[in-house]
């Protein structure tokens, strides 16, 4: 994006023009899945959603505590997300009844079946509701999400 400079005797459309720019600027950054961490712990995020092929899994996000992530920068198509976290020791932070899959370093991926035997792991991940909204925050706190 290219700086505006104002000279003195175009000011009142200057200062339009830079409203204009932020307003522009800001409403593009909005995110449309954040997670935020109202633990008193650090915790590690990964989520799942549908995709054009089926469902996909990602991480690794790290949350400190009292924090937001922007976790998913689109509207949400989907209904639902899932989301995994655990603490820095590796204990879940959510109870989730929804197996995908994991790996231990940063990741992404397709499908949810065999997971070991595609070399990664399985975790229960939580379903989030999202109400078919576009946008959606999940607020993390001591014993589960809301």
């Amino acid at each position: 994006m290219k700086p505006i400079t104002c000279l003195k005797r175009q000011y009142l459309g200057c200062l339009v023009a830079l409203f204009l720019s932020g307003t522009l600027y800001v409403s593009s950054a909005r995110a449309e899945f954040t997670v935020c961490n109202q633990t008193l712990d650090v915790i590690n995020l990964a989520v799942g959603r549908d995709v054009d092929e089926g469902i996909q899994t990602e991480g690794w996000w790290t949350i400190g505590a009292n924090r937001c992530v922007d976790v998913i920068r689109t509207e949400l198509k989907s209904r639902y997300i899932y989301v995994y976290a655990i603490d820095v020791f590796g204990q879940p932070v959510l109870q989730g009844n929804v197996d995908m899959c994991i790996a231990s370093k940063r990741f992404s991926i397709r499908g949810t079946e065999s997971c070991w035997q595609r070399g990664h792991k399985s975790a229960k991940f939580q379903e989030v509701d999202t109400q078919d909204t576009v946008r959606w925050t999940l607020f993390i706190r001591q014993g589960g999400a809301g």
